[in-house]
């Protein structure tokens, strides 16, 4: 009994070693550096840095965009200031060139022919009125506001 116990006790041993073998093999190929894990991981180390890289590239960049963004906004606003002052002195200029060169006269109004009703008498008395003149409007602004009643004619 005893000689079947150490017999089962060796096959034991002699499964345990060629197991153990067997895994250190599995495992030397998991963490090989060019084909397994561990080469995953390398590259995925060396990817993060250059991606850190070029992090810090774009960043620098954005930054510098972001100044020179900033200036240009600045001036632009400075620029526009000056416009908006220029637009405002020029509102009351009147060019006197082109008023002595144009006559005065407004444009001729069409001419309606209304209906003549006989029995009432109201339509007579509105003829009599006087028509409200047209504001002559000067020529040669870039920018002039109208009003609402001189939009219509």
């Amino acid at each position: 009994m005893e000689l079947i116990a150490d017999i089962l006790l060796v096959a034991g041993a002699l499964g345990a070693g060629l197991y153990c073998f067997v895994l250190s093999r599995r495992l030397k190929r998991f963490t090989d550096l060019e084909k397994g894990v561990g080469g995953a991981v390398s590259v995925l180390s060396s990817q993060a840095e250059e991606l850190k890289k070029s992090l810090d590239t774009a960043r620098d960049a954005s930054d510098q965009s972001g100044v020179a963004l900033k200036e240009l906004t600045e001036r632009a606003e400075t620029i526009a200031q000056r416009l908006e002052l220029m637009m405002a002195s020029m509102h009351d200029v009147v060019p006197e060139e082109e008023d002595a060169a144009k006559p005065s006269a407004p444009d001729p109004e069409p001419v309606i022919p209304k209906k003549v009703d006989h029995a009432s008498t109201e339509t007579e008395g509105e003829d009599d009125q006087p028509r409200e003149q047209q504001v002559k409007r000067p020529g040669g602004l870039m920018f002039l506001r109208h009003s609402r009643s001189e939009a219509t004619t």
